[in-house]
């Protein structure tokens, strides 16, 4: 959006119930934790009970990746220690583990496995042989603790400004162990040609299976008509986070 003296600024406007409250609690986050520079500036907010806007800074001119490079990575991996040692608000005390359910991946698909065997990525055989193994080594994943994360870092919430990654969408803004941000970002930078995650995380067996296991029960759910891509992301994920869990826990890969 333009103003009059030739400003301009970015609105998001809230097109269904559920992502009205988002909006909510995004403005909320973002001004409690205003003046820290991984967030943009909110210059505005408007809430008429039924479709509120969020007016943020104008980001169109920053720049979006990937492609992907070792400076724009580090950035990024700043840009999150940042977050991390920032004393969490009051109310943003909602554990990431409770927020995404992340525990729901192993046992749902291991209960009901024709959807995940669906997508191809394994067997039933294989799944039979090391579906303990994995269940097992995500039951041990670390998700608690106070650090502040934003909670849904992919390429598509963040860009950079100079030598400054800035990160978007903070309605998913949470509390727990320091490493859940770096985890959950690695299998889709890896996909968009980033490095390996065991690269960035060597030895977290625990925690690749942990993200394994949710994103491909998940990806093997509905459609959401409201984002039809979503399932996609969540395969291409989940892919990359069982190599990732397969290599650390010596397991033969699937295929």
């Amino acid at each position: 959006m333009t103003f009059d003296d030739g400003s301009t600024a970015f609105a998001k406007i809230a097109a269904f119930d559920y992502t009205a409250e988002w909006l909510r609690l995004e403005r909320a986050n973002y001004e409690v934790l205003a003046g820290y520079g991984y967030l943009p500036r909110l210059p505005g907010w408007h809430d008429d009970g039924e479709a509120p806007a969020l007016v943020i800074e104008d980001l169109a001119g920053a720049d979006w990746p990937p492609p992907w490079t070792t400076a724009r990575i580090d950035a990024v991996l700043r840009a999150l220690s940042a977050v991390q040692a920032t004393p969490p608000p009051e109310q943003i005390r909602t554990l990431f583990g409770e927020m995404f359910e992340i525990q729901e991946g192993w046992l749902p698909l291991r209960a009901d496995p024709a959807p995940a065997l669906a997508l191809g990525v394994f067997d039933e055989a294989w799944l039979a042989t090391w579906g303990e193994t994995l269940t097992q080594a995500a039951d041990e994943a670390a998700l608690e603790g106070g650090a502040l994360l934003h909670g849904d870092v992919r390429s598509d919430n963040l860009c950079l400004i100079g030598e400054r990654a800035v990160l978007v969408d903070w309605n998913w803004a949470c509390v727990g162990s320091p490493l859940l941000d770096v985890a959950a970002w690695l299998p889709s930078l890896h996909h968009e040609g980033g490095p390996a995650p065991w690269e960035i995380l060597p030895g977290e067996g625990a925690l690749a299976s942990l993200l394994a296991g949710f994103f491909l029960e998940h990806a093997g759910g509905e459609p959401i008509p409201q984002a039809p891509h979503v399932l996609r992301l969540q395969l291409d994920q989940g892919r990359v986070a069982l190599a990732w869990a397969c290599r650390e826990l010596g397991i033969a890969p699937p295929g």
